[in-house]
């Protein structure tokens, strides 16, 4: 099994050692903002930043490790120190945060949004109780995201239904359709602002994303962390995403003259089986995510 990611301390006093050896390599440095330096030395790239955080990602980084870091240790081991990385709060602003809604949701769009901020905006948003747009209710989500819009550089983007259903169609994979919408927002962000790195949560392969950000000529690193919205930047994003989702359900649901419910319930059921009855089953892929298991029960 070969790592593609992994996070650690590094002791400053062994920096410069660790940097001849890398110069004797051919190595190649920069620079990056709040790194003491990033060197890429086969398809591997490796970030040591001010904080004293290390972070290693590229295919197959055990030999790097090994032979540059002298950490000999399992997968395992890695998988456990990736998860086991610095505090959210170590990681330096300016940075992005992206996060998404109605990934779990029968009915509706998926939305992704897309926040940047500097460590004072971040501040700010904190104080005012931005946290994790799941442990807020909808109105509170609504007036947040106002303050998030004015205080910080954002982009949002929702995928209908029916949009939502192509792309699946062609992806055949959710993480690879998620890694699209990330992706997206990601390079809207930079195009208004640039950035060093951007943190979301843990979905999947980060090649997804990288791949797909490479595609559009941004270079960008990415963190996905397990319960990443406990960084202000994604728990900012997450409440973008969810607002998104709200505004563009209530839209749905005015259009259609009915209330689709959230997730995927018997109250969904019910409410499918009313759908069809009046619009038809060929109108459903307009309203719904059809890859869902919740989908069979109307065919």
């Amino acid at each position: 099994m070969s790592m593609t990611s992994y996070s650690g301390k590094y002791d400053k006093h062994t920096l410069s050692t660790l940097k001849n050896k890398l110069e004797q390599a051919g190595a190649k440095f920069m620079q990056p903002q709040y790194t003491e330096f990033q060197v890429r030395l086969n398809g591997v790239v490796a970030t040591f930043y001010t904080s004293g955080k290390l972070v290693v990602q590229g295919a197959n980084i055990e030999n790097f490790l090994e032979e540059y870091l002298n950490i000999q240790q399992s997968p395992k081991t890695y998988a456990n120190q990736a998860t086991l990385a610095l505090s959210l709060d170590e990681k330096p602003y300016p940075h992005i945060g992206v996060d998404e809604s109605g990934k779990g949701d029968f009915f509706g769009p998926l939305c992704v949004a897309g926040v940047l901020l500097d460590e004072k905006q971040a501040k700010y948003l904190k104080e005012l109780g931005i946290k994790d747009s799941k442990k807020l209710d909808d109105k509170k989500i609504l007036t947040l995201a106002q303050e998030v819009k004015k205080n910080s550089i954002y982009n949002t983007i929702h995928i209908t239904p029916k949009k939502y259903n192509e792309l699946y169609d062609k992806f055949k994979n959710l993480n690879k359709m998620l890694a699209w919408g990330h992706s997206t927002v990601i390079e809207n962000v930079l195009a208004q602002k640039n950035a060093d790195f951007a943190i979301c949560d843990k979905f999947g392969d980060e090649k997804f994303i990288l791949s797909a950000l490479k595609e559009k000529g941004r270079q960008i690193q990415i963190i996905q962390e397990t319960k990443a919205e406990a960084d202000t930047a994604v728990a900012a994003a997450s409440i973008l995403a969810r607002a998104e989702y709200v505004n563009q359900m209530g839209k749905l649901c005015s259009y259609y003259e009915m209330n689709f419910p959230k997730g995927a319930s018997d109250k969904v059921i019910q409410a499918g089986h009313e759908f069809v009855s009046k619009f038809g089953m060929q109108e459903m892929r307009s309203v719904c995510k059809a890859h869902f298991k919740t989908y069979q029960e109307f065919i």
